[in-house]
Order: structure tokens, then C-alpha cells, then sequence
């Protein structure tokens, strides 16, 4: 396939020099003064908005409300969860001025929020009748990552992470599990992001928590990406913050408490795992522009009409999505050559180009670009408000069986430890194999990690970001 966009790396030369020019140079970051941080540009915003917006829609709709916390966390607050403090410990970021003065206790920066959660839950629950508490919160974050890259491990990221309270055990699972899958069908019907879902191994589960159960993509390298994750923590936050409330059997119990989020480290998954050598492929529902317009020898009489025309009435079609609103069309009208415009427009992952010229204007009709396939199009301009949205769920479509598709020749199976090392020096991609502990520390020795534990009771084993 002609290679429109030359300035970036190609792909399976060096994969992580690709990856940095494509967020770079299709304006998603810009980094900033401080290492691990970055700046968003518009694009990259809109992008994280459109996640946030959807996953928001979805969490309301099943009973969810916002709130939002305090960033700074008293250091004995924190210290309260002993597991949660020694899984954290090494990421934390402190407060120790402000101004010139001294503070008597430091304060954490949060890198999480469940002793927040808990110092604020312990007011707000005295009965059974107080419960469920179902929240979520929108929130950034600071982790002290050691080595970092845009989206996937920044010293600040955003988020969204649930906390919830229940008066039972199997009520408080039920949410775990709940959640779990309302992640894993918005990855996959909504980012076109195949997923393995599973639970974590005792290792690698949350710190302070009983189960963690995760969504994990496979990139283009054939690398993990954790996607996203729900935690049901038992009791343990609770009762290190003496949450009570009284049962119905007239007892003070300690209620039990899940957590969940996703971040925007999902953007690089997006990115890794739908792009190619021409920079971002975004899938449909997803991207800030659905549809680029170009006219082509604007100059000339009805061009710049018709586009308007066009664009005016794609606003107003509607989707096959959750959005309730039409497609998000971008008319571009400044004095760049059409050319240009084609090489930006790949460069930014629109899933439809639209190329309106005089002749086109005769016929009646519009050239339709796919960004996945680059395929073209003739779509008369009369019936653009119907086959465009049909445009736009077959892009989405491609997305997800090619992802499906590369995610499956890339996964091996193997009987033993031996046979996990030999596969994993040669393939890159998942492993599905036989665990114990003692397998799982000798092949964190090779940076093989266990990514989850199947229903199978198999465990997929891989390299992962």
C-alpha cells in the first residue's frame, strides 16, 4: 500500500519511534517542562471527551453518580490499608512545602482514590437503608512512573474510577463483575478493541483488594495493554476505616466495597493497535472528526456549496451508536492543496474522506475515501444522510476483525514453563499456558507477566506495556 505520510517511522522497523511520532504528529499530546507529563492538544481532547462522554452515559445508566474528591491525601490517611500502602509506596508523590513553610505532616498527591472514598463513605453510612453507594469519579492523577511515554505511563494521567458500597458480599461481586463487562463491551462495540477478559493472579491484582478482574488488548507488537480493570476489595478498606453500618439484623457490619477504572492510557491502545504506516486509524464512534470534506477545485462555481450542502446534512443524520447526535463532519476550506489535505486527514485517523469536485457535482454524486482500507466510494449525494452512518458501522466492523483476526495468529499455546520461555523468545504475542507461582516469578525473570486467568483456569502469558 502507498505510503502517503513520510514523516514517521514505519511500523515494523521500530515500532516505539512510530508510536511516538504518531501522537506527536497528529496533534493527540505535546510534551510539557515536566518528564511524564503532556500537553493535550484540541484533537487529543476531543478524543479522551468522546470516551469520557460514552463511558459516563453508560455508568449513569446503571445507577452511577459523580463525584469528585480532594487531590491531596493526609499521609496517615493513606497509610491506614497496609497492602494498599505497600503496593503504592514506591509511586507516591509528596507535598512537603507550601510556600516557604514547612507542613507538620506530608501529603500525598493521589495516585489513587479508595482512602478518600472511605474517609468520606464513613459519614455517609449509619444504616442499611444507605446503601448501595454507587459513585464514580473523573479525576487526574500523579503515579511517579520511572520510565514513561505518552497515554501509557505518565507521571500525570486522567481517569475515571468507580467506588462503591454494598451491604453484601454477593451483592458488592455482582457490581464487580457488572462493571467488568460494561468495560469489555465498550472496548469492543464502541473503541472496535478486541479484549481477553479474566482475572488477575495474586500477584498481579490491585493492592488491597480480593479480585481484580481485567480487560487486556493485544497491540500491533504483539505487546499487552492492561485496558482496564474492577476490583472487588472485600472488606479490607472498611474495616482499616471502621465503615459500619447497622443490618437488618439490628448488628453494625462492615460493608463491602468494589473499585474500577479505566484511564486514558486506552488512547494508546487505540493508537497501537488500529494504526498504520500513514499514522492513526480511528474507529468511527470513537474519533473527534467521523468525516473530512474536501473540495476539490474549490475555486469553481457550486463546489464550495455542495460541501456545505453535504456537510449540513450529514450533521443531522444519525448514527447507529449511542450518540444521540448527528456525524461529527469537518468541512475543510483553507487554501492547502487537496493533496495535503488527503496526507493530514490520513495522518489523523478520519475513518471517511469525502472529495467533492466539479465532475462530481455533474454526476450527482461524492467520492468516499475508508481510512482503514482506502478503499473508494462513489456515493450519490442524494443518499449521503443513509450510507454514510452504513460507511462509518462497516469501518468500525473491518477494525475489530482485523484486530481479532492478528490478536488470534498471535496467540500460542504451550504445556510447560520451558515451552513458554522457547514460544516467547522467538513470537512475539500471548501464551496460553499452564501457571503457579513458582512459574509466575521465573518468567517475570524473562518480563513475561501473567495478563489473566481464563475460565479455563489456563493463564495468558505475554509482554506487556
Amino acid at each position: 500500500m502507498e505510503k502517503m505520510v513520510e514523516k514517521i517511522a514505519d511500523m515494523n522497523t521500530d515500532f516505539a519511534k512510530w508510536y511516538t511520532d504518531v501522537v506527536v504528529k497528529s496533534k493527540l499530546v505535546a510534551y510539557s517542562g515536566v518528564r511524564g507529563c503532556c500537553y493535550y492538544h484540541p484533537y487529543g481532547t476531543a478524543l479522551w471527551e468522546n470516551i469520557k462522554a460514552e463511558l459516563d452515559r453508560r455508568f449513569k445508566a446503571t445507577g452511577h453518580e459523580n463525584v469528585m474528591m480532594p487531590m491531596l491525601i493526609p499521609e496517615p490517611m493513606f497509610m491506614r490499608e497496609k497492602q494498599h500502602i505497600e503496593g503504592f509506596a514506591p509511586e507516591v508523590a509528596y507535598v512537603t512545602h507550601f510556600g516557604e513553610e514547612k507542613l507538620p505532616e506530608r501529603l500525598i498527591v493521589r495516585p489513587t482514590s479508595e482512602v478518600l472514598f472511605c474517609d468520606y463513605f464513613k459519614n455517609e453510612v449509619q444504616s442499611y437503608r444507605d446503601l448501595p453507594k454507587l459513585y464514580n469519579q473523573w479525576a487526574n492523577i500523579v503515579r511517579c512512573e520511572k520510565t514513561t511515554r505518552p497515554f501509557l505511563r505518565t507521571l500525570e494521567f486522567f481517569w475515571q474510577e468507580g467506588h462503591t458500597l454494598h451491604e453484601t458480599e454477593k451483592e458488592a461481586r455482582a457490581e464487580t463483575l457488572k462493571m467488568f463487562e460494561v468495560y469489555r463491551d465498550f472496548a469492543e462495540n464502541y473503541l472496535a478493541l478486541p479484549v481477553i477478559c479474566g482475572r488477575k493472579t495474586e500477584r498481579e491484582k490491585f493492592a488491597g483488594g480480593v479480585e481484580t478482574y481485567t480487560i487486556e488488548a493485544m497491540m500491533h507488537d504483539g505487546q499487552a495493554l492492561q485496558s482496564g480493570t474492577s476490583h472487588y476489595l472485600g472488606q479490607n478498606f472498611t474495616k482499616a476505616f471502621d465503615i459500619k453500618f447497622l443490618g437488618r439484623d439490628g448488628k453494625q457490619h462492615h460493608p463491602h466495597q468494589t473499585s474500577w477504572g479505566v484511564s486514558t492510557r486506552i488512547i494508546g491502545g487505540i493508537v497501537m493497535v488500529h494504526g498504520d504506516n500513514n499514522g492513526l486509524v480511528l474507529p468511527p464512534y470513537v474519533a473527534p472528526i467521523q468525516v473530512a470534506i474536501i473540495p476539490v477545485a474549490a475555486h469553481k462555481p457550486g463546489v464550495l456549496e455542495a460541501a456545505e450542502a453535504a456537510a449540513n446534512a450529514l450533521r443531522k443524520s444519525k448514527q447507529s451508536t449511542s450518540d444521540s447526535g448527528g456525524i461529527r463532519v469537518h468541512l475543510d476550506t483553507t487554501d492547502n492543496s487537496p493533496g495535503w489535505k488527503f496526507a493530514e486527514y490520513e495522518m489523523k485517523g478520519v475513518p471517511l474522506r469525502i472529495e467533492i469536485g466539479p465532475k462530481d457535482i455533474e454526476n450527482g454524486c461524492c467520492v468516499v475515501v475508508r481510512r482503514d482500507t482506502r478503499e473508494k466510494v462513489i456515493v450519490k449525494l442524494a443518499n449521503i444522510e443513509k450510507e454514510i452512518p452504513k460507511l462509518l458501522k462497516s469501518v468500525h466492523e473491518n477494525l475489530y476483525k482485523k484486530a481479532l483476526a492478528r490478536r488470534e495468529s498471535m496467540t500460542y499455546t504451550a504445556k510447560s514453563l520451558e515451552e513458554i520461555i522457547s514460544i516467547a523468545k522467538t513470537k512475539p504475542g500471548f501464551i496460553k499456558g499452564p501457571h503457579s507461582e513458582e512459574i509466575e516469578t521465573k518468567l517475570k525473570q524473562h518480563g513475561i507477566t501473567s495478563r489473566c486467568i481464563l475460565s479455563t483456569g489456563q493463564v495468558i502469558w505475554g509482554r506487556a506495556y
